[in-house]
């Protein structure tokens, strides 16, 4: 874990790490801490499932996943926490909606697993929404 990190940052695929930059960006530009790690709701659900059990032990205090396709990677974090857990649906070349099934995927999750949720490809919000909760 990096240093004084509140906020963590899961993707699903190496590929999805330069979508999900500009949150990095935004909150080391506001001095607040952050790791970001990849992985898979699909390929390491057990990985997903310890760091969200073990992500308020280690100090974080925010959770910020970006997924694509069926963008499981939220709901199944914030299955896992009882921290916030903001989700930020990415495009895919795979897709055939655009980001659209990501979104949706993350919007709608079943009553007592919340998630919020930026804009498609928006990384950059949900970097803000998480300073906001953090400030609040």
């Amino acid at each position: 874990m990096a240093e004084g990190a509140l906020v963590g940052i899961l993707v699903g695929s190496e590929s999805d790490r330069e979508r999900i930059q500009p949150a990095v960006d935004e909150l080391a530009g506001r001095g607040i801490g952050c790791e970001l790690e990849v992985r898979s709701a699909h390929r390491t659900p057990d990985a997903v499932a310890e760091y969200g059990r073990t992500a308020r032990e280690r100090g974080l205090r925010v959770l910020i996943a970006g997924a694509g396709l069926a963008a499981a990677l939220p709901g199944v974090l914030a299955a896992h926490t009882d921290l916030p857990v903001i989700g930020v649906p990415l495009r895919s070349s795979l897709s055939v909606l655009d980001g659209l099934d990501a979104l949706l995927s993350i919007v709608q999750m079943p009553p007592g697993v919340p998630v919020a949720c930026v804009g498609v490809d928006n990384a950059r919000n949900a970097a803000v929404l998480a300073a906001r909760i953090l400030a609040a």
